[in-house]
């Protein structure tokens, strides 16, 4: 059996309260006039039909079959009507409890039971008023007509604004919960790119260093114990590789810009990359730099740096080459880095789906980065005809002129 509040609209406790001090107070009124203005019937008769039909409605909000079915609540309301029935027989004054009772009607039995209801009792009012008169005349139905109609506007005004403000309501709701998932989902976003980000970093430079760090522990032990001098230079290299590891993780840690690029353009910077990549690997790498040079915006400079500088890590630990030439190229709009080697080569398809191993994650890495900056990054290479790898980014460089 359904509830009253999944199908009545919920009321707000001075209105019941109102209504409740309404009914008393019609009631009271029908028994002073019977009883001191000698014109609302005989007093006995009219002190009795009140004192039941007040009984009846107090008893009425206490019941619990009143509250949960609309079968309990017509029940209630029919006792009531008899009891209202009564005491409008026995005096005139009877018909002003019409208007509460249409109030009563129309929220407790739904729209069209609660109207036919409210019909009924304004007929009841306008035939106990007429008995009354000994008489009908228009005028009689005037009243009760007027109060049914103002009843029943207020109450269905009334249940249509609760109705408009519980879907404004759901609306909200449904729009703050669409906001916390949204919000969840962005977050989980950020938290996806910036594991990526923190895997991109550490493959181009701590990964890429500690790789320096291994071959250059490795040539010291193989000079030991013959060429001391030379096995302590490796371990030198290694000691430096070792800081700039250092200093690199420390900016992970607060998220600054590389130590590379501290105070310097990024020509200086790949300037010092190929020096140091010849240094720990014997690899001789040259930097070539054309086009008018400019200061870039920090995101672009540091994205050409960790690409070149994973590129260069590959081609030490995979290629095999005698040489490997970096050019830098500043252009129109955009600027171009390309990172050349001799070496093995390899077939990009193959590896185009490797997201992991030895070597597995450096391609990736580099073509997201482009890509993060509306760049593109292509690779040529073949077995045995060496590799030659381009990446583009578009700039809008800086008024600023580096050296």
């Amino acid at each position: 059996m359904a509830t009253e509040r999944s199908r009545t609209t919920p009321v707000a406790l001075v209105l019941r309260v109102c209504l409740h001090l309404l009914v008393a107070g019609l009631l009271a009124l029908a028994v002073a006039r019977a009883a001191f203005a000698d014109r609302g019937g005989d007093p006995a008769a009219v002190a009795a039909a009140a004192s039941a039909m007040a009984a009846v409605y107090a008893i009425g909000p206490r019941l619990a079959a009143v509250h949960r079915s609309r079968r309990g609540a017509a029940l209630w309301l029919a006792l009531l009507g008899v009891t209202w029935a009564g005491l409008l027989v026995a005096t005139q004054d009877g018909v002003w409890l019409a208007f509460p009772l249409y109030f009563l009607e129309l929220h407790l039995l739904g729209r069209r039971s609660g109207l036919a209801a409210v019909a009924l009792t304004a007929a009841a009012a306008i035939a106990g008023w007429s008995f009354h008169q000994h008489g009908f005349n228009p005028a009689a139905a005037i009243g009760p007509a007027l109060g049914a109609a103002v009843a029943t506007a207020t109450v269905l005004g009334y249940q249509a604004l609760y109705r408009e403000s519980e879907e404004r309501r759901r609306l909200i709701d449904e729009l703050t919960a669409a906001r916390a998932d949204a919000a969840a989902a962005h977050h989980a976003a950020g938290v996806l790119a910036e594991r990526e980000r923190l895997a991109r970093e550490i493959h181009d430079t701590l990964a890429q260093s500690l790789s320096s760090i291994q071959l250059l522990l490795r040539a010291a032990q193989r000079a030991l114990p013959e060429r001391t001098e030379a096995a302590a230079g490796y371990v030198e290299q290694a000691r430096q590789a070792a800081q700039d590891n250092l200093d690199e993780a420390r900016r992970f840690v607060r998220a600054l810009t590389p130590p590379a690029l501290d105070g310097d353009p990024l020509p200086v910077a790949l300037e010092r990359l190929c020096a140091t990549t010849t240094a720990h690997s014997g690899l001789p790498v040259h930097l070539h730099v054309s086009g008018d040079q400019v200061r870039l915006p920090a995101p672009q400079e540091v994205a050409l740096l960790r690409i070149a500088q994973s590129a260069l890590g590959n081609t030490v630990r995979h290629a095999k080459a005698s040489r490997a030439e970096v050019t830098l190229s500043y252009m129109e709009g955009e600027v171009a880095l390309d990172v050349f080697d001799d070496g093995a080569g390899f077939d990009p398809a193959a590896v185009a789906g490797r997201t992991g191993g030895d070597g597995g994650f450096g391609l990736p890495s580099m073509r997201a980065r482009a890509r993060a900056l509306g760049g593109s990054f292509t690779v040529e290479s073949a077995p045995g005809e060496g590799t030659a790898l381009a990446v583009q980014l578009p700039v809008a460089p800086s008024p600023e002129v580096g050296p």
